[in-house]
């Protein structure tokens, strides 16, 4: 067997190759819709994939507002943080979050599933969340994922 003929390719910043790419959350359940969107993000999708280089592609999630949770989530999930002062945790419900900002839900929740290091933060600049179904990236030609 020529072993010399298997090599394992590693991506780095100069091969990688960054799409562009529209995906429509409407009807879709919020964790799994998610998961799908961070794959994308980190770049599992593609034959290529390397773990410590961002070779994902930029994910653009539109209709944010029409995303589904299923259960009694609406009311029972807790989302907490905490202000930093005494007495500062707050609470929100995602019924909550999606009146205040429809864009936060799909966010937090990505943001979530992607690595806690330098590379989850660079890979998070990657995702562009629209609540509406417009988005002003038609320049980069992005091409529609039907998940």
């Amino acid at each position: 067997m020529n072993t010399l003929s298997y090599k394992t390719i590693s991506a780095n910043d100069a091969t990688v190759e960054k799409e562009w790419v529209v995906v429509d959350a409407q009807s879709q359940v919020l964790g799994r819709f998610s998961s799908e969107v961070a794959k994308m993000l980190r770049g599992k999708h593609k034959p290529n994939f390397t773990p410590h280089v961002d070779c994902g592609d930029n994910v653009i999630v539109i209709n944010a507002e029409k995303v589904r949770l299923t259960g009694r989530k609406w009311t029972e999930k807790v989302y907490v943080r905490h202000t930093g002062f005494p007495g500062g945790q707050r609470i929100a419900t995602p019924k909550i979050l999606l009146e205040k900002s429809p864009r936060t839900l799909v966010e937090k929740a990505v943001k979530g599933m992607l690595p806690k290091n330098r590379l989850g933060r660079k890979l998070y600049t990657n995702l562009y969340v629209y609540a509406g179904s417009e988005h002003p990236h038609s320049a980069q030609k992005p091409k529609e994922v039907k998940l």
